[in-house]
């Protein structure tokens, strides 16, 4: 026991494992992160109704959204972003690794009658030869990813955008990093049942790496048969560290903001959300 209890509180290296595509596939989290996605007045998994809709709409005039627009929105989940932006007429795709959220977000644009094209895909190793005016990534999904997959996904997004055309994403600020403090919390069906149908213990630690500026959320659920680790990882930034990080691969930022409704930015705003368009290589 004591051995298995020295584990469960072990600190990883930063980014050291990566568990993101089990807890999005999982056939019970899948489906509690739909329902969380769904619920239109929390901000988990999605945010809240009310900010949806009104991102969309800033970003449907800020980019001139029209028929001639093509948008790919990566980790699309349910389709929440992707059913707006094609009912202002974009030719829309969506990429999401989880085969429920992707299934909801087919059969809830087949029944408003839109066009959208949706992958069932790690957006890690999506590729297409369509080329987009615009490349969406929404609450905060860039921070789950390690430096050497932010490479992978912004070689991407260049790749897949065409000449000119934006990227428009959010991260957590340091703001946020300041505010997170190190942990360790044990619950009995911890979260309500979020990790499985049957009883388990549930294990919390929270650790924060000040020189990478990362916390860990290291879950480890134990049922009757079986152990699982869940590693949560986020990335923090500056406005400097994001410019830097998008520059060096092929980025010219264009604006900062508070958040994805277009917000102006401010420093104290626990996220922020960057405009940035496409340079060509010479």
């Amino acid at each position: 026991m004591f051995d298995i209890l020295e584990e469960i509180n072990s600190r990883s290296e930063p980014f050291q494992f990566y568990t993101a595509e089990d807890l999005w596939t999982d056939e019970h989290t899948s489906m509690k992160m739909l329902e969380y996605h769904l619920n239109e007045s929390i901000d988990l998994s999605s945010r809240n109704a009310d900010f949806i809709a009104r991102s969309a709409n800033w970003i449907v005039s800020h980019f001139g959204v029209n028929t001639s627009t093509k948008i790919a929105d990566f980790g699309c989940g349910p389709g929440l972003y992707t059913i707006l932006f094609a009912e202002a007429g974009a030719e829309v795709a969506g990429v999401d690794f989880s085969a429920r959220s992707i299934a909801y977000a087919r059969g809830a644009a087949d029944q408003k009658g839109l066009e959208i094209t949706y992958y069932e895909k790690n957006y890690l190793e999506f590729e297409t030869e369509k080329r987009f005016d615009l490349i969406t990534m929404v609450f905060c999904d860039f921070c789950a990813l390690s430096p050497s997959q932010r490479r992978t996904l912004l070689a991407r997004f260049h790749a897949f955008l065409k000449p000119g055309g934006s990227v428009l994403l959010d991260v957590h600020s340091l703001n946020v990093f300041d505010s997170r403090e190190e942990a360790a919390v044990y619950e009995r069906n911890q979260l309500d049942h979020f990790w499985s149908s049957e009883d388990y213990y549930g294990f919390l630690n929270t650790y924060k790496y000040d020189n990478e500026k990362v916390t860990l959320d290291k879950y480890t659920i134990i049922e009757k048969t079986r152990r699982r680790v869940v590693y949560n990882w986020l990335q923090y930034f500056s406005q400097a560290s994001l410019r830097d990080e998008l520059e060096k691969n092929g980025f010219q930022v264009v604006e900062f903001y508070s958040d994805v409704a277009g917000t102006a930015f401010s420093s104290s705003s626990p996220d922020m959300a960057v405009v940035a368009r496409k340079m060509e290589v010479t």
